[in-house]
């Protein structure tokens, strides 16, 4: 796989940045649109989960913008092909970032990094297909400009089928040795929130442990209260 998309490599992290987190809610059901009210004031980037967008489309995008107009919001689109149509579709909609699976093509990654440019957007490079292996993405990997972090992801069917690794939480610390900034998603809620601080992700993607709670913002509040200088993180100043 050529991965040698632009002459933009991954650049080094500041301390200051590895100490920041980013918390980002994922809506997956229908019924967790009526949260994004209850979103505003804990989340800095509200997710259309991949299930969500199937079921809606591009109106769930422009949902989450109308409720929640200051807050950025995220298509899970885990693209790996048809990179500029679907960039087009969910950056016109008003996204401000995009999934795409590490193993699309390079010729993917670059039409999508192009698209995402010219909008302003951000790219985040999604390692679920890869989880669990020894190495997440390849030595000599590098991204368009416009690309923003790697998406450390446990896969939830592994996760529902009896999987309890905690893995990808595991190698946050070596995406950060390799330069990268990092999305850490998969399972993560009160039980894990200890764990994953430690290792200092830029952005903390909790879902069911929010929105399938009882109290969906006291639990939104009680990890954002957690996070150290909660609302940092960004590769750039988005805000």
């Amino acid at each position: 796989m050529n991965w040698a998309l632009s002459s933009c490599r991954p650049r080094c992290l500041k301390q200051s940045e590895r100490t920041a987190l980013l918390l980002q809610v994922a809506f997956d059901k229908p019924e967790h649109l009526a949260l994004l009210p209850q979103m505003k004031a804990f989340a800095d980037i509200i997710e259309i989960g991949t299930p969500l967008l199937k079921r809606f489309g591009l109106s769930a995008i422009t949902t989450a913008r109308e409720l929640c107009p200051e807050i950025m919001v995220l298509a899970d689109t885990k693209t790996v092909d048809g990179g500029q149509l679907e960039a087009d579709m969910v950056f016109g909609a008003g996204a401000a970032f995009m999934t795409v699976l590490s193993c699309a093509s390079s010729a993917t990654h670059e039409a999508i990094g192009k698209r995402a440019a010219a909008f302003g957007a951000t790219v985040i490079v999604d390692t679920i297909t890869e989880s669990g292996e020894a190495e997440l993405l390849p030595l000599n990997a590098v991204f368009p400009e416009s690309f923003g972090y790697v998406a450390v992801h446990s896969p939830k069917d592994a996760r529902l089928a009896g999987n309890t690794s905690t893995s990808h939480i595991d190698a946050v610390r070596k995406m950060h040795d390799r330069g990268f900034l990092v999305s850490l998603a998969g399972g993560i809620g009160p039980d894990t929130l200890e764990a994953v601080i430690a290792v200092e992700p830029e952005i903390l993607v909790v879902g069911s442990a929010i929105t399938e709670s009882a109290s969906p913002k006291e639990v939104a509040r009680w990890i954002r209260d957690r996070l150290p200088n909660p609302g940092r993180g960004w590769p750039w100043d988005r805000k």
